[in-house]
């Protein structure tokens, strides 16, 4: 054990498990905390503690103690801070400093950060706005802190705005909200780069779709596609321009992740992080491309280097003209009785990956974020939009998540055949 490195892992959730298979392979000790029991990660994990996320200073003892030789969150937004922390505490390699991680973690910061450096943002209203009739409805109402899709709603009317304000401040760590003009017409975007000494490298943009608002998934993730159908005009009008807001705001070396949404010719940026995706594009970006950009971060938090691939993750977000399809399995309230097909979907060509989020006794409720996400499949075609649709198509046809009086749980399924007229 002396000459083998360790790594902590914050927080264990389901798409933690790949942090876990990809630091295994590169030969290193894993230990995953947070303060559930039977988090998906430490299952797989070489060891495993009860420590909260946000209990820094047993976390930073426990380090020391034990000799940790890198920290790492990857993907959960409230986890950012506390690893960047324990890890600057104690002298190891982090994505970057206190007030780089604030713009990355804060949606407020961040588009202020973006207006000063020539990236279009998502317009605001303020809380005057509202009550001057000076504002266009639907609005979108949220935390300023980056929390996934938690706290999140579509108003209406002023009385709607007032009640979502409240929520958006529970969810929020500092009581702060948006309150944004509702995009949700024009296409959603998840972008994602590696920056390697200075210089960021862009790996990965694609489309996002979003369930229906009768499902009260207006706002969560049924399906992802890579490249985007926008990836051209992404190329030409914005990716200079955000790779220069990158570069000024100093990240030396780490991954960054936004979203934003289309409008004409640009793209307006409504969410950051200092992170890979939490979804599992991962294990699909490594099957097109050769290339591991989970282990590059690992590598990079060990006290290693960011691995560019001897340069071969320049141009990768295109997939080496293959199409990535992440499909979203979400259901509806109730208490899981049901679930079948997942052995099924997983021997149907093109499907590389499948992960379980939600098991036969879980309760859902109608939160109308993540929690409805019951599941994700991976799939790697050809760009060949009959072969999509069809992969796409069987993969629906296997499931079936029912509650205990036998009723569909499944909701919000992607529209295959709207594929043809998009791509």
């Amino acid at each position: 054990m002396e000459n083998i490195k360790k790594l902590l892992i914050i927080a264990g959730a389901g798409a933690h498990c790949k942090v876990v298979e990809a630091a295994h392979e590169m030969g290193i000790y894993t230990v995953v905390t947070d303060y559930l029991k039977d988090s998906p990660a430490k299952q797989i994990s070489d060891e495993s503690l009860l420590f909260d996320i946000f209990d820094v200073e047993n976390l930073i003892k426990y380090c020391a103690d034990n000799k940790v030789d890198g920290v790492l969150a990857f993907c959960i937004d409230p986890a950012q801070k506390p690893a960047r922390k324990i890890a600057s505490a104690l002298g190891l390699p982090v994505f970057g400093d206190e007030y780089q991680y604030n713009i990355l973690t804060n949606k407020k910061a961040f588009k202020e950060f973006c207006v000063k450096n020539g990236v279009d943002v998502i317009p605001e209203y303020t809380v005057d706005d509202v009550y001057s009739g000076n504002i266009e409805y639907p609005v979108i109402v949220k935390p300023s802190d980056s929390r996934a899709s938690r706290g999140v709603s579509v108003c209406y009317d002023k009385n709607e705005v007032l009640e979502a304000i409240n929520l958006a401040k529970i969810e929020d760590s500092n009581s702060n909200f948006i309150i944004e003009k509702c995009m949700n017409k024009h296409q959603d975007l998840t972008i994602s780069y590696i920056v390697k000494d200075g210089e960021p490298i862009l790996i990965s943009i694609g489309d996002r779709y979003s369930g229906r608002e009768e499902d009260n998934l207006s706002r969560q993730l049924i399906c992802a596609i890579q490249p985007s159908r926008f990836v051209k005009m992404y190329e030409e009008n914005v990716n200079e321009k955000v790779i220069g807001m990158i570069k000024n705001l100093g990240i030396k070396n780490g991954p960054v992740f936004m979203q934003g949404f289309v409008d004409g010719k640009t793209v307006r940026m409504y969410d950051p992080g200092i992170r890979l995706p939490g979804n599992e594009y991962e294990r699909i970006f490594t099957k097109a491309t050769g290339l591991n950009p989970m282990k590059s971060v690992i590598e990079f938090v060990m006290g290693g280097e960011i691995n560019d691939f001897n340069g071969r993750m320049h141009g990768s977000h295109l997939l080496n003209g293959r199409r990535a399809i992440q499909y979203m399995i979400n259901v509806g309230p109730g208490e899981i009785a049901c679930f079948e097909g997942l052995e099924d979907v997983k021997n149907i060509k093109n499907v590389i990956d499948v992960q379980q989020k939600r098991f036969v006794g879980d309760v859902i409720e109608s939160t109308g974020d993540i929690k409805h996400r019951a599941g994700e499949v991976s799939i790697l075609v050809n760009n060949d939009i009959d072969e999509m649709i069809e992969t796409i198509q069987n993969v629906q046809s296997c499931l079936k998540v029912l509650d205990k009086y036998g009723n569909n749980m499944l909701i919000s399924p992607f529209n295959a055949h709207c594929i043809r007229n998009l791509y």
